[in-house]
């Protein structure tokens, strides 16, 4: 997803780099040495309570209305006692012994701030029964052997950075810069939730939108600029941000407003020559999942996505009904037509005629001042009949774009075929 929205990592499970394995899984013996360096050290211990203690403890904890949280009971076991209980293979995990009074550092967005978690928290399991670290422990591993500078992560772990500073302290390491951001919210304030099916990025690219379109919402939803604007590409939004400017407030993420981002975004795409050759094979692909074994000319599909330009918010948007008429000939009865007008092969002529003797850069402008020019002359139909009727003709529809944009989308050969089969005598 970060290769989609054109942030691909500098190193990682995908491509490789000087600091690998990259997944954690396979990064298990990092964990398990500062665990054990932990134990030596007398800052972390062994903890055997089972699962039914500690769902006991939480439920006392509920039920005197307070926060539920571990007594720390195992940290006061003797030596002697841990070796009989490892003796008899009894399970256990793993617990990082809080050090009791405020822990102060300075967050490049915060400020100085300061948490005294072992007065509300038990002490926190660093290692699992089953070997696999929490991520209070992987983060801080991980970044000190990756040689990590700055962290920013979410405003919700701005507590928990005490518990990773001491961390860093009781391993002898110097703790990375961190930088808390804000959290994007629902356009109502409240928090965005996993059941949302569409807060998830794959939801996004299924449904036609721009990584472009979708940075440059959350950057103007969200801080760290000094002003907003509509239309940002990476390359901007890259040059504009300083981390100083970044709010302590929550970003309020309005959805509703990236369609009008996307035809932005979509329009600069279409106008660029580069990115216009991406979007036409982009296009292509969806008219083969759509319509099978049609097989349609770049230049076609190059052809309707600049007419359409500015009025497009997605591609898959082409692929609705409203648009079948560009991919596949209508079926027209002759009721349908007769319907409209009785002079449908006169106008018939006409458009033919024009067509005919046009040249094929005919634009929008002259192509529609012609039609109104020449139509006119008609003493028994109405201008907006004859437009009817050919709107009708061309694609089956009664409404959709203009009769001008539907016959340069279609070309002036295809636009003479559809004619000519529905309104010859």
């Amino acid at each position: 997803m970060l290769e989609w929205a054109g942030i691909p990592p500098d190193e990682g499970p995908r491509h490789g780099g000087p600091c690998a394995p990259y997944e954690q899984s396979k990064r298990l013996d990092f964990y398990h040495a500062a665990a054990h360096t932990l134990l030596d050290t007398g800052a972390a211990y062994r903890c055997f309570c089972t699962p039914q203690r500690l769902e006991l403890l939480k439920r006392e904890a509920v039920r005197n209305r307070q926060t539920p949280r571990y007594d720390n009971r195992c940290r006061h076991l003797t030596p002697k006692q841990v070796e009989e209980k490892l003796s008899r293979s009894s399970p256990y995990v793993i617990r990082f012994h809080l050090q009791e009074g405020p822990q102060p550092f300075q967050d490049l967005v915060y400020g100085w701030t300061q948490h005294d978690v072992a007065s509300v928290e038990g002490d926190p399991v660093i290692l699992k029964g089953d070997g696999f670290p929490t991520y209070h422990l992987a983060n801080v591993v991980d970044d000190h052997h990756m040689g990590i500078s700055h962290v920013l992560r979410g405003a919700e772990w701005l507590i928990s950075t005490a518990k990773h500073l001491l961390l860093y302290k009781a391993l002898d390491w110097r703790p990375p810069q961190f930088a808390h951001l804000p959290l994007l919210l629902n356009k109502d304030g409240t928090k965005l939730s996993k059941r949302q099916g569409d807060i998830f990025i794959q939801h996004y690219v299924r449904t036609g939108y721009l990584s472009d379109a979708l940075l440059d919402l959350i950057t103007n939803c969200g801080s760290g600029f000094t002003e907003t604007q509509m239309g940002r590409t990476l390359e901007t939004l890259i040059q504009q941000y300083e981390l100083v400017k970044t709010s302590t407030h929550s970003a309020l993420l309005d959805l509703d407003k990236l369609p009008e981002f996307n035809r932005i975004h979509l329009t600069r795409w279409i106008d660029g020559t580069e990115t216009r050759v991406q979007l036409v094979g982009q296009l292509q692909a969806l008219l083969k999942d759509t319509y099978k074994d049609l097989a349609l000319d770049k230049k076609h599909i190059e052809r309707i996505l600049l007419l359409r330009k500015g009025h497009l918010c997605r591609l898959t948007d082409l692929m609705s009904p409203e648009y079948s008429y560009l991919w596949i000939r209508p079926s027209v009865t002759r009721e349908q037509l007769q319907s409209l007008t009785s002079e449908g092969s006169k106008i018939k002529n006409i458009v033919v005629r024009l067509l005919q003797e046009s040249d094929s850069n005919l634009t929008l402008d002259t192509l529609n001042g012609e039609l109104r020019r020449q139509l006119k002359h008609l003493k028994d139909v109405k201008y907006s009949s004859a437009m009817k009727l050919l709107r009708m003709a061309l694609s089956g529809q009664e409404h959709g774009p203009s009769v001008a944009e539907m016959l340069l989308s279609l070309g002036h050969e295809e636009s003479i075929v559809r004619l000519q089969n529905a309104l010859t005598d």
